[in-house]
């Protein structure tokens, strides 16, 4: 049995806070605002794993109001992500990620998000696919006030 699930995150860029995509800790200037360490990219991951099997989304189960995730670490959080499916008896085919965003230059940090994202979720490598584009200066991630990411998760039961 296979069920395919897409995610979308976005978060403000903000001054004085890190910007953390795919665990990774990335020099600039801004970072991206939300209750949690706000890793767009490990959002959106969430997400489509959990919409692919009808789980909810990661809001219903870290919810933005409750304080024990203040400043969580994303990567925490998909692991208990992880966890859920995998108690469901379902498992990771592979999973393709979009961050969009205008700056910083991400191609450097994309291997190490994949590998950090395989790790967390305990498939290769190779079943994590992360991509960055830009929008060529148009809209919110152009203008450089935010980004967004999409994912695409595909989830099977044997």
């Amino acid at each position: 049995m296979f069920r395919i699930g897409h995610g979308y995150d976005v978060h403000k860029l903000v001054e004085g806070r890190k910007l953390i995509l795919g665990g990774v800790e990335i020099p600039h200037v801004t970072g991206l605002l939300g209750h949690s360490d706000a890793d767009v990219l490990v959002h959106a991951i969430m997400d489509a794993m959990l919409g692919a099997l009808a789980m909810g989304d990661i809001g219903h189960l870290f919810p933005d109001n409750d304080d024990s995730f203040k400043d969580a670490d994303s990567m925490k959080l998909m692991a208990e992500v992880c966890r859920r499916v995998r108690a469901e008896g379902w498992e990771i085919g592979n999973i393709d990620a979009t961050i969009i965003a205008q700056a910083p230059k991400l191609a450097p940090h994309i291997l190490t998000m994949r590998e950090n994202i395989a790790k967390v979720c305990g498939c290769d490598v190779s079943q994590i696919s992360v991509k960055a584009t830009t929008e060529e200066h148009l809209g919110f991630t152009g203008e450089k006030l935010g980004m967004s990411a999409h994912a695409v998760a595909l989830m099977y039961k044997e």
